[in-house]
């Protein structure tokens, strides 16, 4: 039993080598798409204010120049690892915001699952709603479009528009902001050790 603890201790630390993959990847992940995210929002603000203005922000061309400003800095930031805890903190914030404004009345899931997927949905009645709308948008299309052409490059689908992908942003980030950009493939960790 000893021996076969002591491989497994071993087998860890030569696992714990890779550490730096974990925060890099998930880094990877998230900055072009906030990246992205927040030079539309930049590049469409009128657009982007009108819409705050209908989800009840208040200041919505200030909270649009906040939220673009934070989404492409903070991609930029991630992408190099630098003040990644720092930013994580106002693009968490960014994220509950979303959650609350924009998405929480669709429930959970982004798309419409057909079976569910997680058991705290709470908008099942927009699954059933959603899977119904796109059954009729596709036979629309099978009826008076090219509907192989259509769904060629992937399957037709409509989105439910959850919390989902701004929930599992904010645990990324949550992540980041305890373990940081990680090893080596981070402007923090070289700062870090020049600073000591």
């Amino acid at each position: 039993m000893k021996t076969f603890i002591t491989t497994y201790h071993n087998i860890l630390a030569q696992i714990s080598k890779g550490d730096f993959l974990a925060p890099l990847l998930l880094r990877m992940y998230l900055a072009p798409i906030f990246i992205l995210a927040g030079y539309n929002k930049l590049t469409n603000i009128e657009n982007v204010s009108y819409w705050f203005e209908s989800l009840g922000l208040p200041a919505p061309e200030l909270m649009a120049w906040l939220a673009g400003l934070t989404e492409l800095g903070g991609g930029v930031l991630l992408i190099v690892g630098l003040a990644v805890r720092l930013i994580s903190i106002p693009l968490m914030f960014t994220m509950i915001v979303a959650a609350v404004t924009a998405h929480w009345q669709f429930g959970w899931h982004a798309l419409p699952e057909t079976a569910l997927t997680m058991p705290w949905e709470w908008r099942n009645d927009l699954i059933t709603e959603a899977a119904l709308r796109k059954e009729h948008a596709a036979s629309i299309l099978k009826q008076h479009g090219n509907y192989a052409w259509l769904t060629k490059a992937g399957n037709f689908t409509v989105l439910k528009n959850g919390i989902e992908f701004a929930a599992t942003y904010f645990i990324i980030l949550l992540v980041l902001m305890f373990q940081g950009a990680g090893r080596y493939v981070s402007l923090d960790y070289w700062v870090g050790r020049r600073l000591g």
